[in-house]
Formats: C-alpha cells, sequence, structure tokens
C-alpha cells in the first residue's frame, strides 16, 4: 500500500469524515434561492446566534462573503483601509475595485495586523481629489502573518475608532476559532465588535465546502441579493450546510491540536541550517524562508520526496498548514523528516 502524503499545503485540504459524511446524508432540503432549505436556514440561525447577530447567510466561499460585505458596506470612489497581508488586498483578485468601486488605503502592520491609531491616522480628511474613507477589514487569523490574531481588547479599540470616525469595520474570520481556541473570548462579545463577520467553514471546520456572512436583517437582505448578482444562489445546499453543523458542534475544541502541533514544527524548523527564519507561530500556519543559496521549487521537490506536500509563500518562503486530516502519526514522521531534508 502506498503511504499517504502529509499534505499540509492548505487546510482546504480536508475531507469530511464517516460521521460528518453520514450527517450530511441526513439533511433535509430545499431551495435556498427561496429561503426554503431548512438545513441551511438552521445553520445561519445557529452561526448568527453564536455570535449575538440578527441574522446570517450561507456562501460558497469566503472570497464571496468578504465581497458581499465591501459592496455593503461602500459606495463607489470609497475606499476600505486593510493591512497590506490582508487576503481581501492579496488574494481576492482586486475584487474590491472590480465588484464595488473602491480604492484601497493600505496600512504596512506587524505580521499583519494593524492597530487603533494607524487606522485613525489612515482615515483621509475627504478632500475632493481623494476616496473617502469607509471601510476597515481586519483579517483573523491572518494568513500571510503566520496565522496571527487579534485579542478581543484590541478589536474593542478598534472598533471604538471606526464608530468615532464613523467607519464600518468588517472581520474576515476565515480562521477565527483558531484564534478563539487559543484566547478562549466570547463570540458575542466579538460579534458586538464588528458590523459585519466573515466565518469560512471549509478551513480548519472541516466543512467541503461554505462560508457565512454574519450581521443584521437588512445586511443580510441586502447580501441575498448581491450573493444571487455574483452568482452564489445554491439550490438544495442543505447538504452542504449540514457538514458546516456538525463541524461547529464537533470541530471547534481540537483547533488547538493544529495550533500545537504547527507551533511544535515552528520550533523545529527554526534550528535547522536550510532555514534563514521563521516567522512566529500563532496558530495553525508556519511559514519560514530558505536561506538565499536554496529555491523553493528545489526544497520543495526534495520534502515531496519525503512525503510531505507544501506550498510555495513568495520571496523563498514557505507554508505549512495543520489541519484535522493530519494524525498524530502524520505530525510525528513530519517532525521526524524534517531535519533530513536537505
Amino acid at each position: 500500500m502506498t503511504k499517504a502524503m502529509i499534505n499540509l499545503v492548505s487546510d482546504t485540504v480536508t475531507r469530511p469524515d464517516k460521521g460528518m459524511l453520514e450527517f450530511m446524508m441526513q439533511a433535509s432540503v430545499g431551495d435556498d434561492v427561496f429561503g426554503e432549505d431548512p438545513t441551511v436556514n438552521e445553520l445561519q440561525q445557529k452561526i448568527a446566534t453564536m455570535f449575538g447577530k440578527e441574522a446570517a447567510l450561507f456562501c460558497p466561499s469566503g472570497t464571496m462573503t468578504n465581497q458581499i460585505a465591501i459592496k455593503i458596506h461602500t459606495h463607489p470612489l470609497d475606499e476600505l483601509i486593510c493591512d497590506i497581508d490582508s487576503h481581501v488586498y492579496q488574494s481576492e483578485t482586486g475584487g474590491y475595485a472590480f465588484h464595488s468601486g473602491v480604492a484601497v488605503n493600505l496600512i504596512q502592520g506587524m505580521n499583519g495586523k494593524i492597530t487603533a491609531e494607524e487606522i485613525s491616522s489612515a482615515v483621509k480628511p475627504g478632500f475632493d481629489w481623494q476616496p473617502i474613507s469607509r471601510l476597515v477589514v481586519l483579517e483573523n487569523t491572518c494568513n500571510k502573518g503566520g496565522g496571527s490574531y487579534y485579542s478581543l481588547d484590541e478589536v474593542q479599540d478598534i472598533s471604538t475608532v471606526c464608530h468615532d470616525k464613523n467607519l464600518a469595520l468588517h472581520l474576515d474570520g476565515a480562521r477565527l476559532f483558531n484564534a478563539l481556541v487559543e484566547t478562549g473570548e466570547d463570540t458575542h462579545a466579538w460579534g458586538k465588535s464588528f458590523d459585519t463577520i466573515s466565518v469560512c467553514m471549509s478551513k480548519g471546520l472541516g466543512a467541503p465546502v461554505g462560508s457565512l456572512l454574519i450581521g443584521s436583517f437588512e445586511q443580510i437582505r441586502q447580501a441575498r441579493r448581491l450573493r444571487k448578482v455574483m452568482g452564489g444562489g445554491m439550490r438544495q445546499a442543505g447538504y452542504l450546510a449540514a457538514a458546516c453543523i456538525y463541524a461547529l458542534n464537533h470541530n471547534i475544541d481540537r483547533l488547538k491540536t493544529d495550533n500545537a502541533r504547527a507551533r511544535q514544527a515552528g520550533e523545529l524548523l527554526a534550528t535547522l541550517p536550510y532555514v534563514k527564519s521563521v516567522k512566529p507561530t500563532f496558530t495553525n500556519i508556519v511559514i519560514f524562508t530558505l536561506q538565499d543559496d536554496i529555491k523553493d521549487h528545489y526544497f520543495l521537490e526534495k520534502l515531496k520526496a519525503k512525503g510531505i506536500l507544501a506550498a510555495p509563500f513568495g520571496g523563498n518562503t514557505i507554508r505549512f498548514v495543520y489541519h484535522l486530516d493530519i494524525s498524530e502519526q502524520m505530525a510525528e514522521s513530519a517532525l521526524k523528516e524534517l531535519p533530513s531534508v536537505l
């Protein structure tokens, strides 16, 4: 039997386990475009209640929920403020310009995080030749920041500035639960700090498809129309929504395991001669830079020969992401193999 590859490319590679698949097949379904899929409705109410919000909308992807949120909060010729490493800037194909006609005001933060003071200073005074500062987008955890995350205190300070400056505040919560299992902070408190929140279900939580946009009744009413025009209206989506319900019920607490395994790998990599530097490992993402004379594609080939898959991350850096499909045996095997890759 061929040995299974240890796939650290992303936590999006997870596959439903037996329990999730059985739960999916038991779902009651209807036509969600008409609002008649009972399992989708249950999921939306579940996540909205979890964060103390009025409503939520199930969408195919986190990019869609983020782009819908930007559209809800802005008008053409406005701008959004975010860190330069933010997913909405780096990895959504310029959707803020394409869908919403807005500019982006980038802050060079620390490991993908920005502060209340930096946001306050970035707000434009509103001259005719400037876009109007309208929206702040935070990413938690920040992918390019090595899985960095905000504390609730930091978020509340940012929320206060946004309120004072008449700015909307959206959270790209792609890996939010990876952070919350570390901090133990209350989801309701996070919900109060943001106007809208996007939560991805198809990363560490292990569902095959889907993200949810959480907000007020009026925001989600608008979001349903925007989802439709973006082609995101789904029919019997309850089978997918069931996977998300199962993930919320079973897979949140175990994210601490992924985070711990990533920290172990980060600590080991920092001692290896082929590694130039390792970003601080905050949650389940490990980003490290190779020595100048080692090219990423060459390293990845050698890594694959050891039975480990990973992603190139630009600038001669490599990313590992730990997730629920990485067993204890796989995690231990990776630690054993890493010292002898080169």
